[in-house]
């Protein structure tokens, strides 16, 4: 498929910038992709998408693809179960250019543009200390990815900083809609239910929202929540959600500006750029 896109392209193959995305369907991911495409067109460059489907075999399978098709660099968010490294390392190797976004990889040392997960995390914690809450559940992902580590220790050191203890009873791995209406109703029935929720992302908190609503609990006069992404759903529901921003697009502006500068040779190939984009705390209705 990749390849029968080149040969139909009138753009050269070395003016092709391959881009992996774990999810289409996730807001953030297309917020990056529109970063991406913005900065690589004002500077002559397409770009082509592959989805990962957060799948490791997947992911080597479309490296191969892009490196087979002659793409000029690749532009990289990692599936979540990927564990080993060796086909970003032969990609290296060969001389493609990688930078990475958002999932980064630790196995491999390259350029990396990267949101600031621990402070985001760290200020939505304190927002909902600030607001009255001393009992915050934690939903969030598989610990083998640093964007995960990195935002439960926000929420951890936040509330030690605040002399709270982190209780693991109501921490838990749950990173999607559909988990989060299956495990809330256990949290919000125990006898020392959380006052608050703190989600890794925007589905996961929606999905809190609708099942404490949906328990008959009010939001956020008896439960506060606070998601991570700041999508389009954020302020479709009710009340509407208070969130983390990741500002993906200047993500994928900065991971742009990184692979095309390496391409071209205003960045030493050997340079390893490490940047961070901020977040901004957004308040809304489901916080106090």
């Amino acid at each position: 498929m990749i390849g029968e896109a080149l040969r139909h392209s009138k753009v050269m193959p070395m003016k092709v910038i391959g881009v992996i995305v774990p999810q289409f369907v996730h807001y953030y991911f297309g917020s990056v992709l529109s970063g991406v495409e913005e900065e690589a067109s004002a500077r002559g460059y397409r770009i082509m998408v592959a989805q990962s489907n957060e799948k490791y075999e997947r992911e080597v399978a479309i490296c191969d693809d892009f490196y087979k098709n002659k793409v000029c660099g690749i532009i990289v968010s990692q599936a979540k179960d990927t564990t080993h490294y060796e086909h970003f390392k032969r990609l290296m190797d060969k001389g493609v250019p990688l930078v990475f976004y958002d999932r980064i990889c630790t196995g491999v040392d390259c350029s990396r543009v990267v949101v600031d997960d621990y402070m985001g995390a760290y200020t939505a914690v304190t927002h909902l200390i600030d607001t009255g809450c001393r009992r915050i559940a934690y939903y969030g992902s598989s610990m083998n990815m640093e964007i995960s580590k990195n935002r439960f220790n926000g929420y951890k050191d936040a509330l030690l900083k605040h002399g709270l203890k982190v209780d693991e009873s109501i921490i838990r791995l749950c990173d999607n809609r559909a988990a989060a209406e299956a495990i809330t109703p256990e949290i919000i029935n125990m006898e020392n239910r959380p006052d608050a929720f703190f989600a890794i992302n925007d589905d996961t908190a929606i999905g809190i929202l609708y099942t404490a609503k949906h328990m008959g609990f009010d939001v956020p006069g008896d439960i506060s929540i606070c998601g991570f992404t700041n999508g389009n759903r954020a302020k479709s529901c009710d009340p509407m959600l208070t969130t983390v921003e990741q500002r993906g697009k200047a993500v994928g502006e900065e991971a742009a500006n990184i692979l095309i500068g390496q391409v071209e040779g205003s960045i030493a190939m050997n340079k390893i750029e490490k940047r961070v984009v901020r977040t901004r705390l957004v308040v809304r209705g489901t916080t106090r």
